[in-house]
């Protein structure tokens, strides 16, 4: 399916409903933020089937587009840094950047309105996800540093033959998945209640977390922009969704757990392993090849004090366990397992604040080409974000799907299943060859559902 196919028919800028006072001032980024600026946004949507015609009338877009801006224009005055840009001042005594959201100078998020002649089983039928679907998404190939001349959010409605898709991109440097989800949430929640003025239930939390000593605005050492930024293009890699039933994962912890003689061991890192021993067969490295496995983890509840869970912004780093190919599949899913979790266990609010007091010393932007190397596992997302939960007056949707961004091989994205429970759908990015491995592997497509 050639993502032509999808054609844009409308599209408007969105302010918040009303000025904030808060909203005046700059929106300060932090250590964790200006990180992100060489990264890609967020790009996750949802796909929800259309009502039969009978019941929503044929009217159904537009009522739906109509709501959703007006829902859009209230959410963005709880969120308003989502309705600015990034603005920068350069200084040249000494050479430095520095970055922040100017939530005044802008025309708001973006609205976008884009049809595709093809249905709903032209997306989910497939064993590999479409092309097309990277199509449902504004700021493709954008980085966060774009968001100087691009909207720091965007939703695109794609209204398919029998379906219809709400993709949101949100520019990275300003929030996280636990950002992202939390702005999502919030607009379902406005949107169900059919209310403007509506109290909603998870105000966020802008009170900005710096060091002490440090901030609000921090400065880059750079002279260049080429410097800290590159655009990352991605190899030609197949994307799968493999399915875990409850029962699977539940198998796994507890397989895991006993292999090791511990109870200590999450459903979560047992499955990261598994899937990590699993695509590490299937690339066939020699035996002394290093390879590790990364977890992305939240830092909110880790520092002392905690954060808010509602903090908005970034708060995440990535944990990492590494070995060698011939050690990790020498050993059992215990062992490997027990190396996660203590990657996990031994990230404290000590490890959080050696890791920024060293970006403070010298600050760095992650490259996506640095950052993952072909020989890891990149575990991303979280199952825990509520993303069926979101519903735009289309019933709950049918399947979740992500954009262009951050996609390389070996990158692993963990949503919730549509079923519920423990379940959990796993978003794999692989080349030709090592997918094909994978599909061949029997005890990994023995645990998938």
């Amino acid at each position: 399916m050639d993502p032509s196919t999808v054609r844009v028919i409308s599209e408007c800028f969105v302010r918040p409903q009303n000025v904030s006072e808060e909203s005046k001032q700059p929106f300060y980024l932090t250590t964790w933020d200006l990180s992100m600026l060489s990264v890609q946004y967020i790009q996750k949507g949802l796909l929800y089937a259309k009502p039969p015609l009978e019941d929503c009338g044929e009217n159904l877009i537009n009522n739906l587009l109509e709501r959703l801006r007006t829902s859009l224009s209230v959410a963005l005055f709880h969120f308003y840094p989502l309705a600015g840009r990034l603005a920068t001042r350069k200084e040249e005594n000494p050479p430095s950047y520095s970055i922040f959201v100017d939530c005044n100078n802008s025309p708001g998020a973006k609205l976008i309105h884009a049809a595709a002649d093809i249905s709903v089983s032209d997306i989910v039928s497939p064993i590999y996800v479409p092309l097309v679907v990277q199509s449902f998404f504004d700021h493709d190939r954008a980085i966060n540093y774009d968001g100087q001349t691009r909207p720091l959010l965007s939703i695109q409605v794609t209204e398919l033959v029998d379906g219809v898709f709400i993709g949101c991109s949100m520019n990275h440097a300003v929030g996280d998945g636990t950002t992202f989800w939390h702005f999502f949430n919030t607009l379902s929640e406005i949107f169900q209640s059919q209310d403007d003025n509506i109290k909603i239930s998870r105000p966020p939390v802008f009170e900005r977390w710096f060091p002490e000593g440090y901030g609000p605005l921090l400065k880059l050492p750079f002279t260049r922009q080429e410097e800290f930024i590159s655009r990352f293009e991605a190899p030609q890699l197949l994307e799968r969704i493999f399915h875990f039933s409850t029962e699977s994962i539940a198998k796994l912890k507890e397989r895991a757990n006993t292999e090791y003689k511990t109870t200590k061991i999450s459903s979560f890192q047992s499955l990261s392993a598994f899937v990590w021993r699993a695509i590490i067969r299937a690339r066939r490295f020699p035996s002394e090849m290093v390879t590790g496995c990364r977890l992305a983890v939240n830092n909110r509840s880790r520092l002392e004090p905690p954060l808010s869970p509602d903090y908005f912004g970034n708060s995440i780093q990535t944990v990492r366990a590494v070995t060698t190919a011939g050690e990790l599949l020498e050993n059992d899913l215990g062992w490997a397992a027990w190396k996660l979790h203590q990657a996990v266990v031994n990230h404290t609010d000590k490890s959080v604040h050696d890791f920024v007091n060293g970006w403070i010393r010298s600050p760095f932007v992650y490259q996506i080409s640095q950052l993952f190397d072909p020989q890891s596992v990149m575990m991303g997302s979280s199952p825990r974000f509520n993303k069926y939960g979101n519903e735009f007056g289309l019933g709950k949707a049918l399947t979740l799907r992500s954009g262009y961004a951050h996609k390389f091989d070996g990158k692993v994205s963990s949503y919730p299943g549509r079923e519920g429970g423990a379940s959990i759908d796993l978003e794999v990015c692989l080349p030709p060859s090592s997918m094909n491995a994978l599909e061949s592997d029997e005890e990994f497509m023995a645990s998938v559902s």
